[in-house]
């Protein structure tokens, strides 16, 4: 019996062994182990807890996952590292031969004064307060005209046309009527007297007639005040009455300088600042003077306000029309020192602003995408209140190709801020795509696309341009020319990582260029423009294909004033959201260099 009952607590002490055995072998060779929070070994051996995060805010720590309190995206955790454990999941590696690849430049965030240098834009305009209207003191037909153009000098007195009025010939009938009847001094001969005084008759004009004892036929319209006619308003046979205006009469002996003043530039421009500014019609004379009045109103259509500066003008050397470009050195009220970043570091996903923060850890070089929030422009940089420290690196140039190789990995980019899978390999066409966003190389595009790919550049400029003439059909027929030339470059030509990221933006490019293709609306065609231009932006920032510089550029209203970016060959912006509704409306972010 003893025997028995030793054999089967040896056969149950196995079984519990086994059991145990199997269940840890389990727990190490499933698939989600490793997804599994470490154990830690102190008292009580307890699961570590998880921290979860915002990829766009990554000062925000949660002890369970949810939505960002400032932004709304989904937390993600923040132990899930790459790189043995060294860079965030949501950093995007980069090598130094990637960056040089994509002229990727940094900046390290410092303060500086808040100082901006503004550069305006204006012209030359009559000083309205010194505008005279000569009116017709008398009723009756132009007969002749004495200043017959505009631009003539008049002096006060001077005779500047004739009239014949049926009307004035029967109050001086009259006038001679009661001098022959009653003498010269009569009550009569007054009050006809005081009716030619009505008509703007002088008593020297009067005394002409009665000694004369003839009627006047035509009778002189004399100038008023001395200056410029700027405004003629009549010809030899029209009508006129009583009070209308014949001419308009500018005395230039003082102007105005109106300067055009953009909507990021109004805390700048206040009443009594002094500017500089020169005229390329007058070269190396510089002006000064003093604003003294800005509108209180934006131009709906440029998007301005005026600020105005009287300027006196002697000998006439600053005429009406005139361009101006002054300069002006603006401070802020306050002397406090602000943090500052370039322009070209800023980019726009919806009305949110984001830069790529650059970190170097043992394992590499990792860009982050951050959430800033932007003060005041000053020039070529932006203020910034909060999302940065003093001392951080970021990216100023080269971002765009940062976020197409974010966007490739599924990481969040300025394009896809919740970010998605990434590019890790899947089977189409017989081809293998592997995403690596560290390993962009300049023989990346096969020899024999090159000239395909051009084409679909020339198409883009075409489109823009069509959009930025207001060229509806021209903007279907680069379209459609966009189409035929996508369709010649075969997927199964591209190798590695790069054929995942073509076929992204193939299918970024296709339906917007369909749409463009076939509607005959160009509000449509706009609209379809914006994210065709992400994806062409996207390529052009990573792959070597461009001959010749092209400009970023961006507009803060397009898209409902979430604004837009576009592609363009010229630095000069003419936008091609709003045509010529809004056609400067825009700055350059960035320039995409040709690689060698």
């Amino acid at each position: 019996m003893k025997t028995i009952l030793r054999y089967l607590k040896d056969r149950r002490l196995l079984a519990l062994l086994l059991f145990a055995a199997g269940l840890l072998a389990g727990y190490w060779l499933s698939p989600s182990a490793p997804d599994r929070a470490p154990v830690a070994h102190d008292e009580g051996a307890h699961t570590q807890a998880q921290v979860w995060t915002c990829s766009m805010h990554p000062q925000i720590r949660q002890n369970e996952p949810g939505k960002c309190p400032i932004c709304g995206m989904d937390l993600v955790p923040a132990n899930t590292l790459d790189d043995g454990g060294q860079a965030p999941a949501y950093a995007v590696k980069m090598t130094p031969t990637a960056m040089a690849l994509a002229q990727v430049q940094t900046f390290k965030v410092e303060k500086g004064k808040q100082v901006k240098q503004l550069r305006l834009n204006g012209r030359v305009a009559v000083n309205e307060q010194t505008v005279a209207t000569q009116p017709a003191h008398i009723p009756g037909r132009v007969e002749r005209l004495m200043i017959n153009f505009t631009g003539q000098y008049v002096q006060r007195g001077q005779v500047m046309a004739y009239i014949y009025s049926p009307e004035l010939i029967s109050a001086q009938e009259e006038l001679l009527q009661a001098v022959r009847l009653q003498g010269t001094t009569s009550p009569l001969v007054e009050a006809a007297k005081e009716k030619l005084r009505s008509w703007k008759f002088t008593d020297r004009q009067i005394e002409h007639i009665i000694t004369g004892g003839s009627v006047q036929r035509v009778f002189p319209v004399l100038a008023n005040v001395s200056g410029y006619v700027v405004r003629k308003q009549v010809n030899v046979g029209d009508y006129v009455s009583t009070g209308q205006s014949l001419f308009e009469i500018a005395d230039l002996s003082t102007v105005w300088v109106l300067l055009d003043v953009y909507e990021e530039d109004f805390p700048w421009i206040q009443r009594g600042m002094r500017v500089s500014y020169h005229l390329q019609a007058l070269p190396g004379k510089t002006f000064e003077g003093i604003v003294d009045y800005i509108d209180p109103v934006v131009d709906p259509q440029s998007r301005v306000a005026r600020a105005r500066v009287v300027q006196a003008n002697p000998g006439g050397q600053l005429k009406p029309g005139m361009l101006v470009v002054a300069e002006v050195q603006a401070a802020r009220r306050q002397a406090a020192q602000a943090l500052l970043v370039p322009k070209t570091a800023v980019m726009w996903t919806g009305k949110r602003s984001v830069v790529y923060v650059m970190s170097r850890h043992d394992s590499g070089i990792y860009f982050e995408m951050r959430e800033v929030v932007l003060g005041p422009s000053l020039g070529d940089f932006y203020e910034i209140e909060s999302g940065l420290q003093e001392g951080e690196e970021i990216a100023v140039y080269g971002t765009f190709a940062i976020d197409a190789a974010a966007q490739l990995a599924g990481k969040p980019s300025m394009m896809n801020r919740q970010g998605g899978a990434a590019f890790t390999g899947h089977h189409h066409g017989g081809m293998h795509a592997e995403a690596s966003p560290s390993k962009t190389k300049a023989d990346a595009v096969p020899a024999s696309l090159l000239p395909s790919l051009r084409l679909l550049l020339d198409d883009y400029d075409r489109l823009k341009n069509a959009l930025v003439n207001d060229d509806g059909e021209a903007a279907r027929k680069a379209a459609q020319s966009m189409l035929r030339h996508l369709k010649q470059i075969p997927m199964k030509a591209w190798k590695g990582e790069m054929h995942g990221f073509w076929m992204q933006q193939t299918e970024r490019i296709q339906p917007a260029a369909a749409t463009i293709a076939q509607t005959q609306d160009i509000e449509s065609m706009r609209r379809a423009f914006l994210p065709l231009s992400e994806a062409f932006i996207a390529w052009a920032s990573r792959l070597p294909v461009a001959e010749d510089t092209l400009y970023v550029q961006h507009c803060p209203m397009a898209d409902n004033n979430e604004g837009a970016y576009w592609l363009s060959r010229e630095k000069d912006i003419r936008n091609p959201y709003f045509g010529s509704k809004m056609l400067r409306c825009g700055s350059v972010k960035q320039m995409l260099t040709p690689r060698q």
